[in-house]
Order: C-alpha cells, then structure tokens, then sequence
C-alpha cells in the first residue's frame, strides 16, 4: 500500500477552539510577537515543539494508573530503572524532571566554575547544541562550539546523515584547545538545530575513536534516539536488516553516557534521564540530583511518570510506529517543497524546517525573518511554530558600548541559518490537520513579499527566544 496510515485508533478527542483572523492579529500583539507568549486555547495546530506534547497510548495510560509514589526505592523506579538499561546498557541511571535537568547536573559536575581554569575556560565540542544545552554549558562559563559537517549548515544541500560531526574539524579543535580543556565530547542525535537531522553509525565510530584515543568521554544528547537508529536502518548501508533495538545498542556501546529528555522518543508527557558507566561521576550527579531535584530514584517524577517512560521507551522502538512517524513529517515537507517553500532537505525525523531566510531575502537577519515568518503562519491558521535563527542563536558580543533593551551592552551577530521549525507532536494530529499547516503555509509563500521584520523591544540574558518582546519593523 501507497498509503501510510495512523498505526493507533483515537479514543479520546480535546476540543480545538477556532478562532478569526481579526482574533489572531490582536491575540499575537498583545504577546509582543512571541509566540512562546500565546495561551494554547489560541492555538488551532501546536507545532511549537514536540517535546511532552505527544498522545500517551492506553498501555501508558494503564501503567500510569500502577504508579506508586513511593519517596524510595518504588516499584515504578524499578520498572523505570530496568527499562533504560536494557535499552541504552549503561550502568547508572539518573531520573530527572527533564533533558535540560539532566544537562544542567552534567555540565554542573564536568564543567565545575574554577577560577585559575576560567582563564581560559572549558570547551564542549557537538555537532550542533539545542538552545537548552548551549545555555547550560555557558552557564558555567565554559565555551559551546559547534562541529557539524559543512552540507549540514546549507539547507538545499541533500545528504543523508546532514547531522554528523566534522572529525576532521574536531581533531583540529583537540590539538588547538588541549585534551585537557574538553571535559567531555556531545553528538545530538538526531540534530536538532540543523533541521533534525541523523547522525550515522560511520561517524558515532568515528567520534567515539577519536575522543577514547584522546581519554575523553563521548556523551549523547539522546531525545530522539529511536528516530536516528530508524535512519540508519532506512539509509546506512549494511543495516537494513537490523532491527532498530539491535541499531541502538550499537549506538550507545559507543557512548560513556546520555542526557535524555523522555518528552521527546520517551513518548512522555515530563521527564528524563542522565546516564554514566562512571561510578564516581554518578556519585557526584546524585549529590547534585538530592540537592536539586529529588531522591536518586525517582528525581522530581511521580511513581506514574516513571510508568509511562519505561512503557514509551518501548513503544518507540516498533517499526510500525517510526514509518508512520517519518513518513508524516515527510508528507509534511514535500507538499510545501511541492509549491516552491523552501525547506531543509532531506525533511527530517521530528520536524521540518522553513529557510526563513531563502522565502524572505528582503528581511535582514537583524530584523529576524525566522521570527516573521513564525508570526505570519500564526496570524494565516492559527498554526504556531519556533524561530531556529537569529532570535535562538544569534550570537552577542559584549562590551561593545551600544545600549541594547535588555539593559546589556552588546552587539548583534546573526546566526547560520534563519529557521522555523514545524514540530510535530507524536500521536497528536491525522492527516487532515497536516493537509491544513501545508494549505496555511502556501498562502503565507504566495505572499511573502508583503510580510515586515521585527525588532526587539525586550530581552533575558539567557534563553532570550522564550521571552523576548518584539514589534514591527
């Protein structure tokens, strides 16, 4: 059969509130153009992120309501505990809130604040860190540097593992900075920021060789794990006849360690994990977890949230499910492509990407297209998106002597690539709603040449896309 279908029936609907055209253009005013800012009850398709906004399947829903809320040592951490190790094989596992939980004790423990060491500082190498990450390692005043391969940073360019890490780049980056100011090696996978991209198994191997030979630990940013080994299955040679449970243990046997956010390939609503075959540095993470989030096990998460990941963490892994997953993204992607919207290519697993850029060259980076552009498919269908640009990751430099609204004095770099991203909820929304974003979308690029920049009236010092303040141009 041509047709992919849902592999699920749908037995429980939440009302959508339609709303007018007129509604949206005074609702989004009011948020100052941050779409971060609506209320979802304004919101007709959420493809805000696909993190903890998936459907939990009724074999979720029936282990939720086993959950024992236990303060120690429950049965549902057991369960929990069981079900990371025989997937991810490592030996410790630490439950957190989520991802960015994990990642905040990670670097909090790997990238300790030194003041003779902060001279020069730490460096974390990846193929591209996500907003979270980047904030996380910075916030300990070490350095984020990006090494992705060179196809991964042109959103035209068609490559099947457009997520890999330039080797060649990172053994430079080895020999400039010393072994000894990189704490710890990161591979996003799938790649977030540079269109959800995989990463194959030739460049794990590769990335795994070249930090052991330099006695680094190699670290996965693992939110959508089962996505990548699914890649790999589809597009790596010698792996077609694998199964993705066989392709994610041989992932992770390269690995020393993970963060994990189970919003995301856990199928959860919250959630996550950090992993480590080293005793000591789990020891460390615990002492921090106590502190911050919660017991050892069960980190901030009810009996039934543990419940529903060690349910999803399986779930995930049918093959059924992962075609339906990519193949409605792809849908997705080439309908839009179809008609002259310009995308990352090859679509990829979680979302895809309009080069926000390369629709609107008459909006300067600095006026943030991405952003614009997130706006306008907004006011269009009620349909609401993420910037991946220069409002995310534009860089700042400080100590240039212009006064910015945020009260920092700092100048404006722009960044790679103006993005928005469609994510797209797993389980969530059938086909029609999809037919409906790529009917919206069109209408927004039939008219592009109409649609004005943006300029910042507001913004935090970190992580300024979740609450920055805007007008128009």
């Amino acid at each position: 059969m041509q047709t992919i279908i849902e592999p699920f029936r749908i037995k429980s609907v939440e009302p959508i509130r339609m709303t007018t055209r007129p509604e949206r253009e005074a609702i989004l005013k009011a948020a100052h153009y941050n779409l971060f800012a609506l209320s979802a009850e304004d919101v007709l398709i959420d493809l805000l992120t696909d993190s903890g906004t998936g459907a939990m399947s009724s074999e979720q829903w029936a282990a939720v309501m086993r959950g024992d809320e236990s303060y120690a040592g429950s049965a549902s951490w057991g369960r929990f505990e069981t079900a990371v190790k025989a997937i991810f094989g490592f030996q410790y596992v630490i439950p957190t809130h989520q991802g960015r939980a994990a990642e905040r004790i990670l670097f909090s423990v790997m990238c300790p604040k030194d003041p003779i060491r902060d001279k020069e500082g730490y460096v974390v190498p990846n193929n591209t860190h996500f907003d979270t990450t980047r904030a996380n390692v910075e916030y300990q005043g070490a350095r984020a540097v990006d090494l992705v391969i060179p196809e991964g940073k042109v959103p035209e360019a068609i490559h099947p593992f457009k997520g890999n890490m330039d080797t060649r780049a990172l053994e430079e980056l080895i020999a400039e900075v010393g072994p000894e100011r990189i704490p710890l090696i990161m591979l996003t996978i799938t790649n977030n920021s540079m269109g959800g991209q995989p990463v194959s198994m030739a460049n794990i191997r590769e990335v795994a060789a070249l930090a052991h030979e330099h006695g680094l630990p190699l670290y996965f940013d693992a939110c959508r794990f089962a996505e990548n080994a699914f890649f790999i299955k589809l597009r790596e040679e010698g792996y077609e006849d694998r199964s993705v449970r066989e392709i994610v243990a041989e992932m992770f046997s390269h690995a020393d360690g993970c963060t994990m956010s189970a919003k995301k390939d856990g199928l959860a609503n919250i959630g996550g994990f950090l992993c480590t075959n080293d005793a000591a540095l789990a020891q460390q993470e615990k002492d921090l977890l106590i502190l911050t989030e919660g017991f050892p096990t069960y980190g901030g998460l009810a009996g039934r949230d543990l419940e529903a990941i060690a349910v999803g963490l399986e779930e995930v892994l049918h093959e059924d499910y992962l075609t339906y997953r990519l193949a409605s993204t792809r849908y997705l992607g080439e309908h839009i492509a179809r008609e002259g919207v310009p995308i990352v290519q090859p679509p990829g697993g979680h979302a895809i990407y309009i080069d926000a850029r390369a629709m609107l060259p008459h909006i300067p980076s600095l006026q943030f297209p991405g952003q614009a552009l997130a706006c306008e498919i907004y006011l269009e269908g009620g349909i609401r998106s993420v910037e991946i640009g220069s409002v995310m990751f534009g860089k700042m430099e400080p100590d240039s002597g212009e006064a910015h609204p945020s009260g920092y004095a700092q100048r404006e770099m722009p960044a790679d690539m103006e993005l928005v991203r469609l994510a797209i909820p797993r389980r969530a929304y059938t086909q029609s709603h999809v037919d409906y974003v790529v009917e919206a979308i069109i209408n927004v690029f039939e008219r592009r040449q109409d649609i004005r920049g943006l300029k910042l009236t507001w913004q935090a010092p970190y992580l300024r896309h979740f609450t920055a303040k805007f007008e128009r141009v």
